[in-house]
């Protein structure tokens, strides 16, 4: 969902990052956007999630591997407390349940730290108009996984949720099945969704109007258990042939 206020205000951007020269590279280069304020610099878990209560940041920039509390659980704390704020992902590792568990704990984007500086910028834009991103090599993963999914009436795989905070990818829990299958549609608008595409993109590729896939977007979620976009893709690999 876009925030009624999008485009309208300066963006407040928090950054989560355990090396102090990646965490001032980012606010250097991002805090010189014009419609960027830079509103705090975190060095790991713990001190992200403070800061995100008391700085009430519109985006954070999260790593992934840091000291004290990692960043899958930093963001599945911080998008529970404040459905709001969006999480962008930004580390060296492309790790499949890395990048799994960190879209599982609701992260908005997910972008490699060889991407970049325009994309790395865009990206912060993007989450905070209500889009998703996933960096190509990402985007790929997600995409092979597609290719294991169970056909459409096979008997469906449970729905799984994020690993323990002291070991991301460690383990998982079921929660939740899938109760009715996606139609052909809805499959092809969910492998947009996987590729990074905006409602836009996706309208213009499947011929339809802009509201209408946002119609077909929010009953993918629904079907799918999904939080957020990003997320679509995560529960749609849960549906694998047994």
């Amino acid at each position: 969902m876009t925030r009624p206020d999008a485009g309208s205000r300066r963006l407040r951007l928090l950054i989560v990052d355990d090396q102090p020269v990646i965490r001032r590279g980012l606010a250097l280069i991002l805090g010189t956007a014009p419609d960027i304020d830079v509103v705090g610099q975190a060095a790991d878990g713990h001190e992200a999630i403070e800061l995100g209560r008391t700085l009430a940041p519109d985006v954070v920039i999260m790593d992934l591997q840091m000291p004290r509390l990692d960043g899958v659980a930093a963001t599945r704390a911080i998008t529970a407390a404040h459905p709001t704020m969006r999480v962008v992902v930004l580390t060296t590792y492309d790790d499949d349940e890395l990048v799994f568990e960190a879209i599982r704990a609701g992260a908005h984007a997910y972008l490699l730290k060889d991407a970049s500086e325009n994309d790395v910028l865009e990206t912060v834009r993007a989450v905070d108009r209500g889009e998703s991103r996933l960096s190509p090599a990402i985007a790929r993963k997600v995409m092979e996984q597609f290719r294991l999914l169970a056909p459409r009436g096979s008997e469906p795989a449970p729905v799984v949720t994020g690993a323990q905070e002291t070991a991301p990818g460690a383990g998982t829990t079921p929660v939740a099945a899938y109760e009715e299958p996606l139609t052909e549609k809805e499959e092809r608008i969910l492998d947009l969704i996987a590729q990074g595409k905006s409602n836009k993109q996706i309208a213009a590729t499947v011929f339809l109007a802009e509201g209408t896939v946002k119609n077909y977007v929010s009953r993918i979620m629904d079907k799918l258990h999904a939080r957020t976009r990003t997320e679509l893709a995560v529960r749609a690999v849960n549906k694998r042939v047994p």
